[in-house]
């Protein structure tokens, strides 16, 4: 259910998991796809959609669900029920094979970098904190 967990799992390096995180921005759903060794920056999500830091909160269990379709520790980056704006951590760039959930906490798959990319259909950007 962590991204440590994961990648212990199946002896990858944290960095290759893929966190599907929900974000609430301004009270909008924003699906940001992070590098399982970075944590996001709030102030750098607020300024993609242009709003106070104050207005990104994390998503409860409850909104994730009600957002996305799956509970957190298993959102996938992809087949969400419903079109959501994706931001892609260009960390996760350092590898090129990453592995991301499945729909499940206990399921996970391995997917080219850059076919995430391309799936995802997100926008790669800086988001992780320094």
């Amino acid at each position: 259910a962590t991204s440590q967990e994961a990648a212990d799992s199946i002896g990858t390096s944290l960095g290759s998991i893929v966190k599907s995180l929900c974000f609430l921005v301004n009270g909008e759903p924003v699906v940001v796809l992070a590098s399982g060794d970075q944590r996001v920056d709030d102030r750098k999500l607020a300024a993609l959609r242009s709003v106070g830091r104050k207005k990104v909160k994390i998503a409860s269990a409850e909104a994730t669900i009600e957002e996305t379709g799956y509970a957190p520790g298993g959102v996938p980056p992809v087949g969400h029920i419903q079109q959501l704006p994706i931001y892609i951590d260009q960390t996760l760039s350092r590898f090129e094979l990453v592995y991301a959930a499945a729909g499940s906490p206990t399921a996970i798959f391995p997917i080219p970098y850059q076919t995430l990319v391309n799936i995802a259909g997100g926008e790669v950007v800086d988001i992780a904190k320094v």
